[in-house]
């Protein structure tokens, strides 16, 4: 069956859209049971292709517990494909300790929402192998012994977090766990042949579990959804133009440092400290010019200048020069 591919940020928005898929997803990945899920008012889905490089979504989840109680927790949802966004994850997090409204409503101390923060990756996490790795605290005394009593506690809840994080590329066919057999709809290794918007999915595999199946007849209405593959193709376009740019600075840096080599061994000479200077000129315009390029695709997109100035780490008299 040809499905849509969930990587893309308006197919995964369309899958977290629908409460059973959301409930269906975060149960997997938090291994609890999640009676109800709300989308909260800070969500961020990309919707106005303000910012490609990370989709955030966050809910407000209400997870049944093993001794039958019920417990609000806070999820941030992350999604990225490029590896440099450490810091936005970060920014992103500050935004959540401060907001006032992730505050327990009846807390008289102001104590937080607990909050678990789940990462999905394009990319691998160095030689970490598990396909899902669960990053949660411990409490440790002076003398590294555990401690228990007490814990969990509103206080430390409210500074701390665990987080999930999920390496799509090592997920590859490895079927497991219910964790896996839910993410296996973001295998990669599954795409259509050259066209990476589809995926082609073996319906039979889900035959026994109503969930995954409903999961997979949404995705199969995404990739019959005209307005969705525009959207896709607007998100390849985009990533085609940072990858280019990208490959540019990292030629750059790459002739930089063959360059320092042989000044270093033959000894700089004022030729050759000019010819340099030329090189890294006529870097520096190609650098230039694609960074027009990509200003101009992102204005004819619809960002604003401050936007793209944000997400390209410049100043924003770098973009008005360029619009000049």
């Amino acid at each position: 069956m040809i499905v849509a591919n969930p990587i893309y940020d308006i197919v995964f928005k369309y899958l977290m859209e629908d409460e059973r898929i959301a409930k269906t997803i975060l149960s997997a990945l938090l291994k609890m049971d999640v009676v109800d899920v709300k989308v909260r008012r800070n969500e961020y889905t990309n919707s106005n292709r303000e910012n490609l490089s990370i989709f955030r979504i966050d809910f407000g989840a209400t997870i049944l517990k093993s001794d039958g109680t019920k417990r609000l927790i806070l999820i941030e949802l992350q999604k990225t494909w490029l590896e440099t966004e450490t810091l936005r994850f970060r920014q992103y997090l500050g935004v959540h300790y401060a907001n006032p409204e992730n505050i327990l409503p009846e807390s008289k101390e102001g104590y937080a929402i607990p909050m678990i923060t789940v990462y999905l990756l394009g990319h691998k996490v160095g030689d970490i192998e598990e396909p899902v790795l669960y990053v949660r605290r411990r409490s440790y005394d002076y003398n590294d012994n555990i401690v228990t009593k007490g814990l969990p506690n509103p206080f430390v809840d409210s500074l701390t977090h665990d987080s999930i994080i999920v390496q799509i590329p090592r997920l590859r066919g490895q079927v497991n766990n219910r964790v896996e057999k839910v993410l296996s709809i973001f295998d990669q290794s599954q795409m259509d042949g050259a066209n990476k918007q589809v995926l082609n999915i073996d319906e039979s595999l889900y035959a026994d579990d109503a969930d995954m199946l409903h999961i997979v007849h949404r995705l199969l209405a995404a990739a019959s959804d005209s307005k969705m593959r525009h959207e896709m193709n607007v998100e390849d376009e985009y990533y085609s133009v940072i990858e280019k740019r990208d490959t540019t600075i990292m030629l750059k840096d790459r002739k930089i440092a063959q360059q320092s080599a042989t000044i270093q061994e033959q000894g700089a000479t004022i030729q050759e400290q000019g010819a340099t200077i030329q090189e890294q000129g006529a870097t520096i315009q190609k650098q230039d010019a694609m960074l027009r390029s990509t200003i101009k695709l992102l204005i004819d997109a619809g960002m604003t200048p401050e936007l793209i100035a944000a997400n390209l780490g410049v100043p924003i008299e770098t973009v008005t020069r360029h619009l000049g």
